[in-house]
């Protein structure tokens, strides 16, 4: 087990002040990501920004957010959890309120990017403090409430996002998660500290190959569209990308305790397991970040409306996640994990039915069936994800998952933004010349305004008869190109829906291992 600082008087220990705290903390991270996406177009607008740097908006957070979670990890089992857990929250509060002031994007991208790195430093040590106060059956519980807080952070997050665009600006959304993570620094002395007495130290080429990996591969996704596929640049930050990832196994492969157990691959539970939130960061993640943009420039929608059409995607993943904890004591986790991504790969393919006249109404069936596949995997997970390793090693554990988790919705939502907006480029210049614009010669920018929600002010360039039609013209191409992203969403569901069933069968002679009981019912259900 974990020790307690040698010399330093431990406080009196609250397990239920440390569940909500970490509960409340963790849904707020999440809630920061899909609550911004919904703010996009309006930050766009109010700061005439590109589409790319309103983009860093999001893909910051999300970037820095994985690229230290193997680092905040080890910290946290070196420097103390509640310690971790107390900087992160003020890093996190301190950017969040600055992002709320600036007026400048690069600034406002900039303090998201430090913003990502306290979600990191806050999510690694959260989920060791749980590891750490709750044994038994109450720590399976713990975690079913932790993963109900990320589903609630999903749910609340768009549609609040939506309530405080429309009523303060899109500052308002920033000063919301500000003032929150600012409360639950209070319950810091009520917290338990830890550490890992067998740290030893930071591996520090691990972490700058995979953090420099990461970083390279998700510029060129972004700026791909923007530079061309064929873009030298692009093409060297693939090629750097890739080394880098390289350099990062050799790393880790030389670690006597790195901070990426590879040789947890080898166990196919643990590859499900890890892979899920990747498959689910296409088929819900993606459509979290793109559908407000969608629903206010294409449909029309306001802010506040296109909030509380996103509850229908994010409400069941609040509602199911402890559901499906009860559920798997009676039906294998293999079933319901594989079920879940049928069900959110058919949701993908149902949306495609999606147009400028899509209704409110018209939208329910497949934003349900979506989001509940989501919420039955969300409360299954993360228990698993902790029971693979000694619980001295919570920090690692816990960095190793989120880890691929955030690297699988960095990468996700930076790829499928790319395609979407390369293949609205592509059906607009094959039209554009039918009419008198000056985005005649410019389709990327047109492209970019018509995936940022801003087709009404890129339509006032339009005059006379050719408006109605231009209008017609650049959503009807948007929405091509949507369907096909979504139709590439469905087929990473459907095609890992069967991958997952087949890692998590039953395979004698190689029991999987775990230090606690609750982790041991928990993956030996897998």
């Amino acid at each position: 087990m974990s020790t307690a600082p040698s010399g330093s008087a431990q406080p009196r220990v609250h397990p239920t002040i440390t569940l909500i705290a970490v509960c409340v903390a963790c849904g707020l991270l999440p809630a920061s990501l899909t609550g911004t996406s919904v703010a996009l177009p309006s930050i766009g607008s109010h700061l005439g920004a590109s589409l790319v740097s309103v983009q860093w908006v999001v893909n910051a957070y999300n970037l820095t957010f994985a690229s230290v979670m193997l680092a905040a990890g080890s910290i946290a089992d070196l420097l103390g959890r509640r310690r971790m857990f107390g900087l992160g929250l003020g890093v996190f509060t301190l950017c969040t309120l600055g992002a709320a002031v600036v007026s400048d994007i690069v600034l406002l991208d900039v303090l998201r990017a430090l913003a990502g790195v306290g979600a990191a430093m806050v999510l690694t040590a959260a989920s060791a403090l749980l590891a750490q106060t709750f044994d038994g059956p109450a720590r399976m519980r713990a975690f079913g409430f932790l993963g109900s807080s990320f589903g609630l952070g999903l749910a609340l997050g768009p549609s609040a996002a939506g309530l405080l665009v429309q009523a303060g600006g899109w500052r308002a959304v920033f000063v919301c998660h500000a003032v929150v993570s600012g409360l639950v620094l209070f319950a810091l002395p009520f917290l338990r500290e830890s550490r890992d007495p067998n740290g030893a130290g930071l591996d520090w080429s691990g972490a700058l190959t995979f953090s420099g990996s990461l970083f390279a591969g998700t510029l060129a996704l972004v700026e791909g569209p923007q530079l061309g596929w064929g873009s030298p640049l692009v093409i060297v930050l693939l090629v750097l990308a890739a080394v880098l990832l390289a350099g990062f196994v050799v790393a880790e492969q030389r670690q006597q305790r790195p901070m990426f157990e590879l040789s947890l691959f080898r166990r196919p539970q643990f590859v499900a397991v890890s892979l899920m939130p990747v498959l689910l960061a296409f088929g819900f993640v993606c459509l979290l970040v793109l559908l407000p943009s969608y629903f206010i420039g294409i449909n029309g929608m306001s802010s506040r409306q296109a909030g509380l059409t996103m509850l229908l995607l994010s409400g069941p993943v609040l509602l199911l996640p402890m559901a499906a904890g009860a559920l798997s004591r009676s039906v294998p986790t293999r079933v319901l994990l594989g079920g879940s991504l049928l069900l959110v790969g058919l949701g993908a393919a149902w949306l495609t039915t999606i147009d400028r006249s899509s209704s409110t109404g018209g939208l329910v069936g497949p934003l349900l069936v979506i989001g509940t596949g989501v919420g039955i995997s969300f409360g299954l997970l993360d228990g698993a994800a902790v029971g693979t390793v000694d619980a001295n090693r919570a920090g690692m554990a816990a960095g190793m998952f989120n880890t691929l988790r955030l690297t699988g919705e960095t990468v996700a939502i930076a790829g499928m933004s790319a395609v979407l907006v390369s293949l609205t480029q592509s059906r607009l210049a094959a039209g554009i010349d039918r009419y008198r614009s000056p985005y005649t010669h410019d389709v990327g920018t047109l492209a970019n305004k018509a995936v940022q929600g801003e087709l009404s002010s890129a339509a006032q360039s339009v005059a006379g008869a050719d408006h109605d039609a231009f209008v017609t013209f650049v959503s009807d191409s948007y929405t091509s190109a949507f369907h096909t992203v979504l139709w590439v969403l469905a087929a990473v569901c459907l095609l890992g829906a069967p991958a997952i069933v087949w890692l998590l069968r039953e395979r004698r002679g190689n029991p999987v291992t775990a230090p606690t009981r609750s982790a041991e019912e928990t993956v030996s259900a897998l």
